[in-house]
């Protein structure tokens, strides 16, 4: 996509990344043509990389939403996280490209995304240009943030009962979006995966919750009534 048609665009989504915090709408401009990156649009469904392939690219979805997932040789899926508009992926990857990939990641709806070339991305521009820079840094952001994310999952993940693991995602949750209310991002299938359970154990699991008046929900959306403690 010609660079004057993907800023008007996307720019909105492009700023709104943690990649290109601190980087100003003048600046884009600039940045965007010094890392050239390349647009690629995915139909629903689409595997946007394969477990066994490799990736020199972070990835910015501009639109759409994106599923990483993992899956072993008997076929046991496990969500390892949703990428929405603004959020970007593959980045730990990208610095070892050199290496394949134990991911799959697809597109769960038509979607956009934004490929920057990690070696344009991490190595300054001949300016030297200050913004340039600053991306370097929030890269180094983004990573450490999903370092976070991760010990979090684990967190969940070695709770041995299924309520427990249940629990303690529905807690973090409630902190993240502060409030009692929220809605989360996986159908009961998706969040059996996400949490290593089986799906029927789960659901048994959210309706004795419901049945102790600990929580309510409909569909996506979660209620906590009472106070969690995990």
């Amino acid at each position: 996509m010609e660079e004057n048609l993907l800023l008007k665009a996307y720019t909105e989504q492009i700023l709104s990344s943690i990649l290109f915090a601190g980087i100003h709408k003048e600046e884009l401009k600039v940045l965007i043509h010094c890392l050239a990156p390349k647009v690629i649009h995915y139909k629903k469904n689409e595997y946007i990389l394969r477990c066994g392939e490799s990736i020199a690219s972070i990835g910015l979805l501009l639109s759409g939403m994106v599923m990483i997932e993992r899956d072993d040789i008997w076929g046991n899926l496990s969500i390892i996280s949703e990428i929405t508009p603004s959020m970007s992926f593959a980045e730990s990857y990208a610095c070892f490209s050199h290496l394949p990939v134990d991911i799959n990641i697809l597109a769960k709806e038509d979607s956009t995304v934004l490929f920057f070339n990690i070696s344009k991305f991490i190595h300054v521009c001949s300016a030297a240009c200050e913004f340039h820079n600053r991306i370097v840094q929030n890269l180094l952001t983004v990573v450490a943030e999903k370092n976070l994310i991760l010990n979090q999952k684990i967190n969940y993940v070695s709770k041995k009962k299924i309520r427990d693991r249940l629990l303690a995602y529905l807690s973090a949750e409630s902190i993240k979006n502060k409030k009692d209310s929220f809605e989360i991002p996986f159908n009961r299938q998706e969040l059996a995966d996400f949490l290593f359970v089986d799906r029927s154990a789960l659901s048994n699991e959210i309706s004795k919750l419901r049945q102790e008046g600990i929580i309510s929900c409909r569909k996506n959306k979660f209620k906590i009534i009472i106070p969690i403690n995990t």
